[in-house]
Order: C-alpha cells, then structure tokens, then sequence
C-alpha cells in the first residue's frame, strides 16, 4: 500500500525514492510490525486477563506449570495483527506471493482460534479433536500447494534444490503437491509443539524468519541468485518483507512472553507462525535447510513421535516427558536454561543454514 504511494509521489519529490529499495523497506517492516506490537499489546493483555482468557495447564506436566495458569493466553492474536497489518503497508501487493503468504497464515491462525476457543469455552486442555484440526490443515495445505504448482511460472519454482550442491535440483512434478503440504502443516505442528516454555518457541520463529528473509532477497534477485547457485523465482524478494515483519512480531511479542511470560501465543500464534515459515521455505525452495534451521522444532516433534511409538508398541517411556524440552525440565534443568540453551542450538543451526549460500 504504501509502496504503490511513494512510487506516485516520488516523481515529485526524489527522496522517496528510497521507498523502492527492498532492504529498506524490510528495515521499515520489522520497525512497524515492533511499534504496532508495543502500541497495543499492553491493552490487549489487560483485556484477556479480564476476559478470563487463561491458560489451562494440564495436571501431567511438570509441577512448575501450575502456577502458570491463568496467565493471558491467545496473544498470536497480536502477532497475526502485526504480521498483516505490516505486510500490507509495506509489500506490492500485486505479488501473488504475498497473498498466498497472507492466506496461509490467517488460516491456520483462524484453525488456531478455534482450537484456542473450544479448550477455554469448555475448559478442555485438548481442544478440538486432532482429527478435526488435522483435516482443517489438510484442506489449507493442499489448497495452497495446487495455487503453488499451477501458478508457478519457472521449472525451478517445483524442483527440490540440494543444499551444499551448485545446481543440483531434482524436479517434482506432481511429488511438488505432497512436499509442500507436508512443509507447510508439518512446520505449522513442529513449532506448535515447541511453544511450552516462556519464548521457547517465538526466539526460533524469529531467527528462522530472519533467515528465510535473506533467503527470499537473494531467490529474488536475479544477479545474487546466479552468483550464489541458488535458482532464481520472479517475486520472490517481496516475500523478504513479510519475513521481516515476522521478525519484528516476534521480537516484540517476546517483550511480553520472556520468563516469566506476561502472554502465551496459543495455538492461533503458533500454527499460524509455523505455516508462514513452512510456506516461505517452499516458496524460496528451501525446505531442506529449513529442517536443518528449524531443527530445533524437528527434535522436539520427533522426541513426540518416539515417545508415543515407544509407549504403544514396548509400555515404556523413552522420556520422562515429551515434548523433549519437558524432559530436561523434570530432569532438573530451569526453565530459563532450557529456553537460553535451546536459542543456542537454534543461533547454531540458522547460521549452518545460511551457510548453504556459499557451500556450493
């Protein structure tokens, strides 16, 4: 919006010009969306507290999460807000990925509220059933995968890009429909999953964003995307800004979700979080270095999954608790040591990530 804006006045007053840069004006989202989230937090907050939107804490998990119900939950609200309301300010809207981008995210965000609402209104830790939620991501995930694959404009935009090797990518053909669904509802569970602790799962969000932004100006760039063997895709640059404006969401959002957090995503945050990054990671093609980015969600989904096989298939448990970040809790561990030790391996693996850039 306010790109179309500048690009009419700047005729006039040279200056703006300046508006037409990418970087800045990524520079200019990740400030809006952090001024947005400190404008109206606060209110926000207060209001959940009154509201009685609090968090429910299951009676298995560790002791120390008693105390921590109550505390105002569904504060993705805010995140969501910040993302779009910025996106749309700073991004041309005439690119269509940055609609289906939009589209995304409020969708599971929308999946998230529901699941949000039915564990508050009924007072279940549960929420809707995963069948339910499942089928809901299912009919966003593929529906968006067939926008992809039909829309796409270049061979590169379907093929599977190796890291760590110049020009090797493998084309998909219709495989393009299945891996995009499975990055896009997969990330949207990983991250999910992660958010138990205070800004356990907002801190890689973050980072991963940050990266992913990089990522999206480079793809975007014909010049770069030649230097770095990476494939170039018409528009994807623009995709840098919805990713900065996540970025900024989730700085300001952590303001408020630091131990001892104030907020809690819920589940309209941290689907909707975890399908943006999924979607942006298919759109750049890099759904490979986003597990290696995102490991940190990957190893907390899979020490879920071998648990659950483990416990059906042998009566044990491999963990004392899963997601894995519980176990080290009932291992001893504070939360905040948890939360500091897992940004770090997060720090880690996004700086391996952006590596690939050049490992070609």
């Amino acid at each position: 919006m306010l790109t179309w804006l500048f690009e009419n006045i700047s005729q006039e007053y040279t200056f703006l010009n300046v508006f037409r840069y990418l970087t800045f004006r990524s520079i200019c989202a990740v400030l809006t969306s952090i001024l947005l989230f400190f404008l109206f937090a606060p209110t926000m907050i207060r209001k959940l507290g009154r509201l009685g939107i609090g968090q429910n804490v299951r009676d298995d998990g560790p002791e120390t999460h008693l105390q921590k119900a109550g505390t105002p939950t569904m504060g993705g609200i805010l995140v969501l807000g910040a993302v779009i309301i910025t996106t749309l300010l700073w991004a041309n809207l005439d690119n269509r990925f940055i609609w289906v981008l939009i589209f995304t995210t409020l969708s599971f965000g929308i999946i998230g509220w529901i699941d949000d609402y039915s564990k508050l209104s009924h007072n279940n830790a549960k929420g809707i059933s995963a069948r339910c939620k499942f089928l809901l991501q299912s009919l966003v995930g593929f529906s968006v995968a067939i926008f992809l694959f039909t829309s796409a404009i270049t061979p590169a935009e379907t093929e599977l890009l190796l890291p760590f090797f110049k020009n090797v990518a493998l084309p998909l053909g219709w495989g393009y429909l299945l891996l995009t669904y499975l990055v896009i509802v997969g990330s949207s569970n990983a991250v999910n999953l992660t958010d138990g602790l205070d800004g356990l799962a907002i801190m890689p969000v973050v980072m991963v964003s940050g990266a992913l932004a990089i990522f999206a100006y480079a793809t975007g760039h014909f010049n770069f995307s030649v230097y770095l063997g990476i494939p170039y895709i018409p528009g994807a640059g623009e995709v840098a800004i919805f990713c900065s404006a996540l970025v900024g969401a989730g700085l300001g959002f952590l303001w408020f979700n630091a131990y001892p957090a104030q907020v809690f995503l819920g589940d309209v945050g941290a689907l909707s979080m975890g399908a943006a990054i999924g979607l942006t990671a298919v759109i750049v093609r890099q759904e490979i270095v986003l597990l290696i980015m995102g490991g940190v969600f990957v190893i907390e989904t899979v020490s879920v999954m071998i648990q659950v096989v483990s416990y059906k298939m042998t009566g044990r448990r491999v963990f004392k608790m899963a997601p894995l970040h519980h176990h080290f809790e009932l291992m001893g561990w504070p939360e905040p040591r948890v939360i500091v030790r897992f940004w770090i391996i997060s720090l880690i693996l996004m700086l391996i990530g952006l590596a690939t850039l050049k490992i070609r």
